[in-house]
């Protein structure tokens, strides 16, 4: 899982993943907190902090953690979803939807991509590019449209058809 030499960091690692995994997100972080500083800014530690702190609902401290991850791995385009999320729960809208499309053009690709987009274009007040991206979504994966009926950010989008 994890590659590092000392025994204290894998030890430390092991107790983060225990706490997240038992829903303690802030005994996660602690944990991390504790790791030397050239461990904490390696991307797999990246990564778990980054998840305790979305499961705590962290939204500011992930959305750094989020962006940085999208600095190391350019070519990741989960980082970029994560990032754009974390920054559109902080009520700045307009950052994720730029952020999201700085991403790797994947991203394109993927229906949580033009769900997402959506999603904030709506918050945003751009209706028709707000539909054109659901419709995108949901012509991908139709659970889509399951969701959006049910999703906060798109309440008031009517029918699709």
């Amino acid at each position: 899982m994890f590659m590092f030499a000392g025994m204290d960091a894998m030890r430390i690692l092991r107790a983060a993943t225990g706490w997240l995994e038992l829903g303690l997100a802030d005994e996660a972080l602690v944990e991390l907190d504790a790791l030397p500083m050239d461990v904490r800014s390696r991307r797999e530690v990246l990564e778990l902090k980054l998840a305790a702190q979305m499961a705590g609902q962290s939204w500011n401290p992930a959305s750094d953690t989020a962006r940085l991850l999208c600095l190391k791995v350019a070519d990741e385009p989960v980082f970029f979803l994560r990032a754009a999320f974390c920054l559109h729960e902080t009520g700045d809208t307009l950052a994720a939807c730029h952020w999201l499309l700085r991403g790797p053009k994947t991203l394109f690709e993927m229906a949580i991509f033009h769900y997402n987009l959506a999603c904030y274009l709506w918050t945003l007040g751009e209706s028709n590019r707000a539909r054109s991206h659901l419709k995108q979504a949901i012509a991908m994966d139709e659970s889509f449209l399951k969701a959006a009926d049910e999703d906060r950010d798109l309440v008031g989008i009517g029918p699709l058809t």
